[in-house]
């Protein structure tokens, strides 16, 4: 388990918001559910004389689905990283929710490429890894909303790259956040595996409401999933495309979703 994931579920056992009821991982929607907005008031970040974002300036809605592509290099992980408190600009601010982001966020959590299970421990504490009162039912009742409700007592290494995908997101919905950082979390999976995963995704998103950022290298998952998507090139915003296409978006093979992927990779 990395240091990262351990961090986010120490400051959320100790800020987070102990109010929201297990019922919401079933679909409930309430105030605490709602997404929070994002923001980013004139932004750089430099690493030494590197400069990966420059003056950036980005607003996203509360509930948002939003995909960013680009090149490797381009900035897109070190904008996932200043959302979520990891690092800090080097000028200009990032705002969540209103509030200025100058540490980790316990409304925020990531989902990363890797599922990052601990594999000495089983799928149920894997997913209730904060042991908050009730976890154990809170964790089954997110395993069962993932569609994993049979896998509990399995220790990770049994599970598809899939399903170790499905617990790790299970792990995330179980901290009720208000906004989700995907860092690639479907680019190592089959085809086929990706596809269910997006479908999965698609319908907890819709179901819970939070703010979503996702970090993809592939144009047509980006169309799949998002409410619009931003081509981030150089440190800088190339591109922001609103996509339109109805859901639930069962194919991309349409006209348009194929318009929209030559617009988008012809900016990349």
């Amino acid at each position: 388990m990395s240091s990262t994931v351990l961090a986010f579920d120490r400051v959320t056992n100790l800020r987070g918001d102990r109010t929201a009821e297990a019922g919401v991982l079933a679909g409930e929607r309430s105030a605490a559910r709602v997404g929070e907005a994002i923001r980013f008031e004139g932004v750089r970040k430099s690493f030494g004389d590197r400069e990966v974002l420059r003056t950036l300036d980005l607003d996203i809605p509360a509930g948002q689905l939003v995909a960013i592509v680009g090149r490797s290099g381009g900035g897109k992980t070190t904008l996932l990283r200043l959302v979520s408190g990891l690092a800090l600009p080097s000028h200009g601010r990032v705002l969540v929710g209103g509030r200025e982001v100058n540490g980790l966020q316990p409304s925020v959590r990531l989902l990363f490429q890797d599922s990052r299970l601990l594999p000495w421990q089983r799928v149920i504490r894997n997913v209730g890894i904060q042991r908050r009162p009730n976890w154990r039912e809170t964790a089954e009742e997110a395993l069962a909303h993932v569609g994993l409700a049979d896998r509990a007592r399995d220790w990770p290494a049994v599970l598809s790259g899939g399903q170790k995908q499905r617990v790790a997101l299970a792990r995330a919905l179980v901290s009720h956040p208000r906004v989700l950082l995907l860092d690639e979390p479907f680019a190592a999976l089959d085809a086929l595996t990706r596809t269910e995963m997006h479908e999965l995704f698609s319908r907890i998103w819709q179901e819970h409401g939070f703010t979503t950022i996702l970090i993809t290298h592939d144009v047509a998952e980006a169309v799949a999933l998002a409410d619009r998507v931003l081509v981030l090139r150089d440190g800088q915003i190339a591109l922001d495309i609103p996509i339109d296409l109805p859901r639930p978006r069962q194919s991309v093979g349409s006209a348009e979703a194929a318009r929209l992927q030559a617009h988008i990779l012809g900016k990349v």
